[in-house]
Parts: structure tokens; C-alpha cells; sequence
């Protein structure tokens, strides 16, 4: 029998978690599903991503107004992907700030990844006539962005790691706290979707680059936050290992003479071991290796994802 189609038959609800970080720092995660968070400044709070829907957004803010009723100022957005902005408006912030890159890419392929998304994962979509259209950044920057968070509490520093889950990934950083949120950039216990990836760059400057802060506490874009930094290198050191796998047994394959096919199966093979019980591990595997094979043949940039074309390499891969 044919598996359903990417994440379409998970409709099941996901037990969120919020934990408190540290003082005024928050993560909610939920069973696998985006991970989201906040930061409070003196007088204003800082949200890190936006989920897929206004109405799923406010459900997060009203866990979040449990602990704060400080007002929002600042929301930042990760990348692109529309499980990550289309919520934005719920927010009501008058900042909104992402990667150069993110913004080109919103104007770029914005609305073909909304319809891909929706399509995918309908269970995120929490009543998405509720959606306004596309979320644009009001700020952008290249390379990084502080934001002073007033009082004692320091500052909120977001960097540019280099091209990895898409062009435009960046992270958010407490230096005080070494609390670091890294979106996609790294997963705890949760495959990865690379169908907009480098993975080259991302297996090794990306990853060295996020290594490099030294945080005692991350956030990552799916899964359970990593407490201590045993846990912090585990989760950075299982992204490499991944994103390597993928590498090594697609390369092997393509330089074989095999077809895309057969590297979709020899990628499955050797991560499923590992990773294959991980969530949504099967509904990334063939977007993942589609992306993937695109790029050791040459193909800088990831092509453009529809909802046609999600359906066809499905098909092709997971038929």
C-alpha cells in the first residue's frame, strides 16, 4: 500500500510544552511539531516564529500571556517556510524581522510554498481563512542584528550562520544566558526537511558556525529543547550526521550510475536505523533526497516547490 501523502494523515493533536529557560526566556515545543519562543525585554517582549496561522499563533500567546503581559515589539522569523510566518499578523508587532535573503525568497516563491505547506501538513493550518497573505519583514540585515533588551537583561544578538535549511536561516542568541534558538538549522530528535537546502555548506560551515556559540541551552526548530551541553552537542552532532548520510549514499549512488530512485532507497536504508521512528521522517525523506541529488548536479538553487510537484516526486519516491 501506498503511505498518505507527506504529513496529510497526521491529524492527531500534539501535547505542547512551555518551558522557562531562564528568567523571562520561553520555548514551547510540541511532540515534534515547530517549535516556537519568547524573550522578555524591560518593557517588551521579542517572539522568536509565527506558526503556520493567526489562530494557531494565538493559541501560543495565550499560553504566553500566563507568564507575561508585557507587549510584543519585536517578532522574528527564522526563514521563509509557511508553517514559520503566516501566523505573523496574530502578533501585532510593529517590528518584524528576518534575513535579507528570507525576504527575496518570500517575494520569490512565498505563495507556492504556502499552498505546498497546506497541502502537506493540514493539521498545522489551524483555520486558515484566517491567513491575511504573506508575511514581509519590516526589517532586515545580513549579517547580524542586536537587540538591546534593556535594564539588566542584556542583549538579544540574531546571526547570519551561512546557507543551510534554506539561504536565509538565522538564530537567535542570549549571550548572558547562552541560551541559543537556532530554527531549522538544528533538530532534537526530529528528521530533517532539506527540500530548500545546501546541504554541503550547511553539514559543515553552517553547523561549525552554530557550534561556535557554545550554548548551554538550544532551542531547535522541531523537538525537545537540549539542556546542558552534551545535549546541545548531541543534537548539532545528529543534524551533521544526517545531513552527512544523505551526502555520502546519494553521492555513492549517483556516482554509481544508479537513478534517483535508488538513492532515495539507499538514504532510507542507512537513516532509518537511527532516525526512521523520528517525527515526520517519512514525509521528508523523498523531498529531501529530490533536493539533494538536484544539487550534486549542479543545481545551486533549490527549485521551486508546488504543490504539483510535491505530489509527482511523492509518487515517484514513497508510491
Amino acid at each position: 500500500m501506498p503511505r498518505p501523502f507527506a504529513s496529510s494523515a497526521d491529524l492527531g493533536d500534539k501535547e505542547q510544552t512551555l518551558e522557562v529557560l531562564a528568567d523571562g526566556v520561553y520555548a514551547l515545543t510540541a511532540e515534534g511539531d515547530p517549535n516556537v519562543g519568547a524573550v522578555e525585554g524591560e518593557d517588551f517582549l521579542v517572539c522568536f516564529e509565527a506558526l503556520a496561522t493567526p489562530a494557531a499563533a494565538r493559541d501560543w500567546l495565550a499560553v504566553l500571556r500566563a507568564h507575561t503581559d508585557k507587549p510584543i515589539r519585536y517578532l522574528v522569523l527564522s526563514h521563509y517556510h509557511a508553517v514559520r510566518t503566516l501566523g505573523a499578523s496574530a502578533f501585532g508587532a510593529p517590528v518584524v524581522i528576518a534575513h535579507d535573503l528570507t525576504r527575496s525568497l518570500i517575494a520569490e516563491r512565498g505563495e507556492q510554498d504556502w499552498e505546498s505547506e497546506f497541502a502537506r501538513m493540514p493539521r498545522l493550518f489551524k483555520d486558515p481563512s484566517g491567513i491575511p497573505g504573506l508575511t514581509w519583514p519590516s526589517v532586515t540585515f545580513s549579517s547580524t542584528l542586536t537587540i538591546d533588551l534593556g535594564g539588566d537583561r542584556g542583549d538579544l544578538d540574531l546571526a547570519y550562520c551561512g546557507r543551510g535549511h534554506t539561504e536565509g536561516d538565522i538564530v537567535a542568541w542570549l549571550p548572558r544566558q547562552r541560551i541559543l534558538f537556532a530554527g531549522d538549522l538544528v533538530e532534537t530528535q526530529a528528521a530533517l526537511y532539506t527540500g530548500d537546502a545546501f546541504h554541503r555548506e550547511w553539514a559543515s560551515r553552517t553547523l561549525d558556525h552554530v557550534h561556535s556559540f557554545g550554548a548551554e541551552t538550544l532551542v531547535g526548530g522541531r523537538g525537545a529543547v537540549a539542556h546542558g551541553r552534551a545535549a546541545v552537542d548531541a543534537a548539532i552532532g545528529q543534524t551533521r550526521d544526517f545531513l552527512e548520510t544523505m551526502i555520502r549514499e546519494t553521492g555513492r549512488v549517483r556516482d554509481g550510475g544508479g537513478t534517483l530512485k535508488d538513492a532515495f532507497a539507499a538514504v532510507h536504508a542507512a537513516l532509518a536505523p537511527a532516525y526512521g521512528r523520528w517525527p515526520i521522517f517519512e514525509h521528508c525523506l523523498p523531498f529531501d533526497v529530490s533536493r539533494l541529488w538536484d544539487e550534486l548536479d549542479g543545481v545551486e538553487r533549490p527549485r521551486i516547490w508546488t504543490a504539483d510537484r510535491d505530489r509527482e516526486v511523492w509518487a515517484q519516491l514513497q508510491g
